[in-house]
């Protein structure tokens, strides 16, 4: 069965992110609607948004009324910023931050924006409630409805499941998650703040692209040993590279949570058919 297209609507100001990002998700689920946010009246920006699944966003390139005209009028929508990761929150609380140097992880940062959009703005179930439901609502139910949730995430794309990559494609994705934990550890005691951001980026990818416990570990093991080894140059104390363990336990702790999450709550847990015992033989 074909993936659901989703349209996305592209304000990213400088010509080569955009270009890249085009790149990066050509042939997938996504249609990128490019609009160059310097050039286009903030109105007909606002205008637009009523018409698409989600925004993709250059940090800086965008004033924040244009934010806050998109709250007032219930226009929140899933959203990836790409930028560095900081902590801070520009659009709404279930927006996705993606670093420009890892364009890689574009498509799995989008699928997360949606599943984390729809976690939190999913309206109540009773008829009462939904009659009372603002207008914001409709984008979440009209997600809903192209996607077929059972849960908060919708189906992953097995074809974009690190195993079944091709071999250039896989050797990429795991350079930027690569680079995404470097970004996790340096601000792990600094910024928790940062930090937190910089942990949800890396499992979003790691969720959507179902990337196995061992190479998480194995990525973090490495980083490890490299930093022991820069340490070690310098003549400086490295001790203290253990207690970055309590990441990895972090980074595990988050990514069970999102499969937990991902369960159908009405879906019946049914126990394995207890074998019947043969009989003794006369």
């Amino acid at each position: 069965m074909p993936q659901p297209v989703l349209n996305i609507l592209s304000l990213i100001k400088t010509p080569a992110l955009a270009k890249a990002c085009g790149q990066w998700l050509k042939g997938g689920r996504y249609q990128l609607f490019q609009v160059d946010p310097s050039t286009e009246p903030p109105e007909p920006l606002v205008q637009r948004c009523g018409d698409v699944d989600g925004l993709l966003l250059e940090e800086g390139a965008l004033e924040g009324s244009f934010f806050a005209t998109l709250h007032e009028r219930g226009l929140e929508l899933p959203a990836v910023l790409i930028g560095p990761v900081s902590g801070e929150v520009l659009f709404h609380g279930a927006e996705v931050r993606l670093p420009p140097d890892q364009l890689e992880q574009l498509s799995y940062s989008l699928d997360a924006a949606v599943s984390r959009f729809l976690r939190t703005h999913t309206p109540p179930a009773s008829s009462e409630a939904q009659a009372a439901t603002p207008e914001g609502w409709k984008l979440s139910n009209r997600l809903n409805g192209r996607l077929g949730y059972l849960s908060i995430y919708y189906k992953r794309d097995p074809s974009r499941f690190l195993r079944n990559l091709e071999a250039e494609e896989r050797s990429e994705l795991l350079d930027s998650l690569k680079r995404s934990y470097r970004d996790l550890l340096i601000s792990y005691f600094k910024n928790p703040a940062t930090a937190n951001q910089a942990i949800e980026s890396f499992v979003n990818t790691a969720f959507f692209a179902d990337l196995p416990i061992t190479k998480m570990v194995e990525i973090h093991v490495n980083l490890i040993e490299e930093f022991w080894k820069q340490l070690m140059l310098k003549g400086q104390k490295n001790d203290f590279l253990q207690d970055y363990r309590l990441a990895l336990l972090d980074v595990m702790a988050h990514l069970c949570e999102m499969y937990r999450r991902s369960i159908p709550a009405d879906v019946p847990i049914v126990p394995a058919p207890i074998p019947e015992a043969s009989s003794p033989s006369a």
